[in-house]
């Protein structure tokens, strides 16, 4: 079968009155081979190769090797892949449409028509990133933060307003409408896309990629989507394949049932920790088996959202008729319905019960082991049991050098049943516990203290069986005449408008409002980094005592310094361990053994006292109604009158202004001619960081607090802006010059050139001065010498954040050299014109006892393959050493970006027709 002769392949099903024309993988199977046990991602990934088959970069030999994958279960095969949209929010959206600008920018300073520059492939962008937590724990908090997310915004949303005008194929849901990760899984997803083309509608799968890594949350309703970097994004909606290798695919196979009182978020921490330690990064995941049929799709979302957390490109779920119960509950046609059981069912990507599809590795869970869980103190895949919480705490502090003794472990009598009557006065004893007065009411924080308890993150408020959970569970507790402490900030930030119609009609959010969890915006809120202010008497104790204080957060991300940089302790939970939390006041406290508190009558309340039953849950649940979700997307992309009201230019290329301190023209482009530059070797560059295991994209690019005295800080100071109004680096993300002084800035990064530092300096090391990075980036840019940084396991991990590979560019560094990559991190250096070097088996920064002094030089990027191996050469005092690195630029395409200087470099050239 030639690539000429797969129009054979097109097919017709008829579906809710309607016709739709397919191209079937049945037909392709009959010459490819059989593809009954091929996973259903590769069969989505090979229809995206039949659908496509004309164009020139897709071959049979593509389609072969999809197939083929079944004999060896992997593969080493390139393949471009193109998916039919592609999904933004504002703090990655803002930058992908700056760069657009600036490639119109570009294209008229090349004497071409700017308006050729348009999105190829339909884009929504949901402005959810830029909702911080400013005002909370009253009935105005949700009021009060919109006003102010807007005025503080308001030059990005014009931003924004006039690229939903300027750009064709481009659509904006404004602020206050939900997380766009839940609005896709509510609204925008559809399972099955359509399109007309020759007169004909054609149906084909729903994929995405996203500039959020948690993109995969759509994963759960049978759509194949996963995170990329805006500037790969960027690629995509401009037409290009998204580059890559044929995966690999571990299946996960579901077996029994949650126990009481067991939440989905136990099952998904539990199944972050088995995916983590199994090895997954690069990788697909796929679950089966036969515990599917009774988990509902909100727990199915719940645990794909989490898939940048244990590692995997994506977690997928298959399409059976729990999709379509959903999807009939959120308020999805009813043809549409009809239309993904037919497509389903006829292309085999419909879940049939006992499937056992072939798979590059597998592991096994029986739901019913599950137990009540945590994860932290600063990484997600770090489980652990609520029973064990006390002592993990502790260890922390025994790791800090700080030990702690409760005073229950002083000597306090046992009650009934081994628990521990202790009430409200209960504390820890420590030096440096420190006194509070916080509004005429006096207290001591503790180490543990719970500063911040938050129910935010699309994780958990998509998902009605959890946030029902906390609701009941603060019902309860009220009724039992428990109140949160005083010195924890309580916050709700749901996905979806549909929560508060749901919470509000269940009677629930009364009783959340009441232990403090007022609305406080619609969108990612603690999770991202906008948790806002604490009150100033607790920040100065915590800094007064260096005091390890905590967050308990129901979100994905609890990186160091990223919560909150004073809080060194970030704990991920379920919205109602949240809310318990809140309670108790202190992760201290065993919540298993240890009452939260006391009764109006003085005696002790137990955790298990206040927790809701699964049949309680199911009958709250029993109120989310089809009509919320129609009431509340039915206008999804008007906004408020507020948004209605901004005026933007009519103007096809942007109108930067230089007295901007939000949105800047980036210099990407300056200088760009029609053909690419040589690529030159590195000589002699000097070391930038020298950087150990787990460095994130929070350490590269931090999206909180700008702290006063940092360069970005200095920078926006010097042009009239108090540190008040700094806003956050995630929402000035349209402005190189801040988030290149942000580079490296992270408050909890450590630079192994500097003994004991904490923080984003380096050492100059001609001068031996220590300073900021972003300072000695540009005395080195001034003397003329290149840069590189050095680092070791997982370099990159976490959010696919662009600026993370933007910054590093407009550092200077020309290459990273790391011991291993996370994937979204790796392909964004590629993107920037960045070479991400590997070190080989054997070598790292500690074998070659690295100080950060050396000048390293790299031979080879001008000979290139995709997989090769570069020669690196370091020198010191002590004298030259010669090794071999591996290349990381993995395909023809990537390699293609790098020598255009980058994707967006290759992007441009393309359209106007010069690469």
């Amino acid at each position: 079968m030639s690539n000429a002769s797969l129009s054979d392949t097109l097919q017709t099903l008829q579906a809710g009155g309607a016709t739709y024309h397919y191209y079937s993988l049945a037909e392709a199977a009959k010459t490819l081979g059989d593809i009954d046990r091929l996973p259903m991602t590769l069969k989505i990934l090979l229809e995206n190769q039949l659908r496509f088959a004309e164009e020139e970069n897709v071959s049979r030999k593509d389609m072969q090797a999809l197939v083929d994958w079944q004999q060896d279960a992997r593969s080493d095969r390139e393949i471009g892949y193109r998916p039919a949209r592609v999904l933004m929010q504002d703090f990655t959206g803002v930058p992908g449409v700056v760069d657009l600008a600036s490639m119109r920018a570009a294209v008229e300073s090349l004497g071409e028509d700017p308006s050729r520059i348009n999105p190829l492939t339909p884009v929504d962008l949901v402005i959810d990133h830029s909702v911080m937590v400013d005002k909370f724990g009253n009935p105005a908090a949700f009021k009060d933060n919109v006003a102010i997310e807007m005025e503080r915004n308001r030059e990005r949303y014009e931003f924004l307003r006039w690229g939903q005008q300027a750009f064709d194929n481009f659509r904006v849901v404004p602020p206050g409408t939900g997380i766009c990760h839940q609005v896709n899984l509510e609204y925008l997803g559809r399972t099955v896309w359509t399109k007309e083309q020759d007169g004909q509608t054609l149906a084909y799968p729903d994929t995405l990629v996203g500039t959020d890594s948690h993109t995969t949350m759509i994963n759960g309703l049978g759509v194949l989507g996963w995170g990329v970097g805006g500037i790969e994004a960027e690629a995509a909606m401009l037409g290009q394949p998204v580059s890559m290798l044929i995966p690999e695919v571990v299946g996960f196979k579901l077996t029994g049932k949650l126990r009481e009182g067991i939440t989905a978020t136990d099952l998904v921490l539990t199944v972050t920790e088995m995916l983590r330690n199994k090895g997954v990064v690069g990788k697909f995941v796929e679950f089966y088996g036969d515990g599917l049929q009774d988990l509902p799709l909100a727990d199915r979302a719940t645990i794909a959202n989490m898939a940048p957390e244990y590692g995997a490109t994506c977690g997928f779920f298959p399409v059976d008729d729990e999709t379509l119960t959903y999807m009939r509950l959120t308020g999805r046609d009813e043809d549409q319905v009809a239309l993904v059981e037919a497509y389903c069912k006829a292309q085999g990507l419909w879940r049939e019960p006992g499937a056992e599809p072939i798979f590059s590795d597998t592991l096994a869970l029986d739901m019913n082991e599950v137990e009540a869980s945590l994860a932290g103190p600063k990484r997600p895949q770090d489980r652990v049991a609520l029973k064990d919480m006390k002592a993990a705490f502790q260890k922390v502090m025994d790791d800090d050098g700080k030990p702690v003794t409760s005073s229950e472990e002083k000597g306090r009598l046992f009650s009934e049943g081994g628990q521990t009557a202790v009430g409200v006065e209960e504390s820890y004893e420590h030096h440096d516990s420190q006194e509070v007065d916080l509004d005429g009411e006096a207290f001591r924080l503790d180490p543990g203290a719970v500063v911040i308890a938050a129910i935010t993150s699309c994780t958990n408020t998509s998902n009605p069986s959890v946030m029902m959970a906390a609701g009941l569970l603060a019902k309860k507790a009220r009724e039992k005449g428990l109140a949160t402490k005083p010195w924890v900030k309580t916050s709700l930030a749901p996905g979806s408008k549909v929560v508060t119609d749901y919470l509000n009609a269940s009677g629930v959010q009364e009783d959340l409002d009441a232990l403090g969890f007022h609305l406080v915006g619609y969108g990612c809120t603690t999770c991202i980094g906008n948790s806002g202010p604490l009150a100033a008497p607790i920040e100065q104790a915590i800094e007064d005592g260096d005091l390890a204080v905590a967050s308990v957060l129901s979100g994905n991300r609890n990186f160091e310094g990223r919560v909150h940089p004073l809080v060194k302790t970030n704990w991920l939970a379920s919205p109602p361990l949240v809310v318990a939390y809140a309670l108790a006041g202190n992760v201290q406290r065993d919540l298993t053994r240890e009452s939260l508190g006391v009764d109006r009558h003085g005696k002790p309340v137990y955790l298990q006292d206040i927790w809701p039953t699964q049949a309680e849950i199911a009958e709250a649940v029993e109120t989310v109604k089809t009509a919320m979700f129609r009431k509340q997307y039915a206008e999804v992309f008007d906004g408020d009158e507020v948004w209605k009201a901004i005026d933007v230019p009519d103007s096809k290329v942007y109108q930067w202004s230089e007295d901007s301190t939000y949105i800047q023209h980036p210099p990407f482009f300056e200088g760009m001619g029609r053909e690419p530059d040589a690529i030159t070797d590195v000589k002699e560059a000097h070391i930038l960081a020298l950087l150990g295991d787990s460095v994130t994209t929070d350490h590269i690019s931090p999206a909180g607090a700008i702290k006063p005295d940092s360069p970005a800080g200095r920078y926006l100071q010097e042009r009239g802006v108090k540190p008040v109004d700094f806003n956050s680096y995630g929402s000035r993300r349209g402005n190189h010059e801040i988030m290149m002084r942000g580079t490296f800035a992270n408050v909890r990064i450590r630079n192994e050139m500097l003994d004991g530092v904490v923080g984003g300096e380096t050492r100059h090391v001609p001068s031996g001065e220590q300073m900021a990075i972003y300072d000695a980036a540009m005395r080195y840019q001034q003397e003329g010498t290149p840069l590189v940084v050095i680092a070791g396991k997982e370099y990159g991990t976490g959010s696919s954040r662009d600026w993370a590979a933007k910054g590093t560019r407009l550092l200077g560094v020309r290459a990273v050299l790391a011991e291993s990559y996370e994937r979204i991190h790796r392909s964004n250096l590629i993107g920037m014109g960045v070479v991400p070097l590997q070190f080989l088996e054997g070598d790292s920064r500690k074998t070659l006892d690295l100080t950060g002094d050396e000048r390293v030089s790299i031979e080879g990027l001008d000979a290139l393959s995709p997989g090769g191996k570069v020669k690196v050469t370091i020198k010191s005092d002590k004298g030259e050493k010669t090794f071999e690195a591996l290349c990381r630029i993995d395909t023809a395409n990537e390699l293609a970006y790098y020598r255009h200087g980058g994707i967006l470099h290759y992007v441009l050239r393309n359209m106007i027709g010069a690469a």
